[in-house]
């Protein structure tokens, strides 16, 4: 359960930094290539969706690895046994 809970947390993390990183990409084509009003729009339609997407499955999977990694990493030490005086 708590693998499938960080999967979702990933996927909406990732969703919004995706599409954040997808505006900031399609801002720069559109100052890159000098579009048009009609393609920017366009080129922001293509661009906040598709990073969005990435995002979401990256993070997705991003966390879920972690989560499952869990259990295999030591948290605190195990204690001493035996104390040489």
């Amino acid at each position: 359960m708590k693998i499938a809970l960080l999967a979702l947390l990933g996927a909406i993390l990732g969703a919004l930094g995706g599409g954040a990183i997808g505006i900031v990409a399609g801002i720069g084509w559109i100052e890159v290539f000098k579009s048009k009003n009609s393609e920017a729009m366009l080129v922001f339609f293509i661009f906040m969706p598709i990073g969005a997407m990435a995002g979401a499955v990256g993070g997705a999977i991003l966390f879920a690895v972690l989560a499952a990694r869990d259990g295999e990493i030591p948290i605190s030490r195990e204690p001493a046994s035996g104390r040489d005086s």
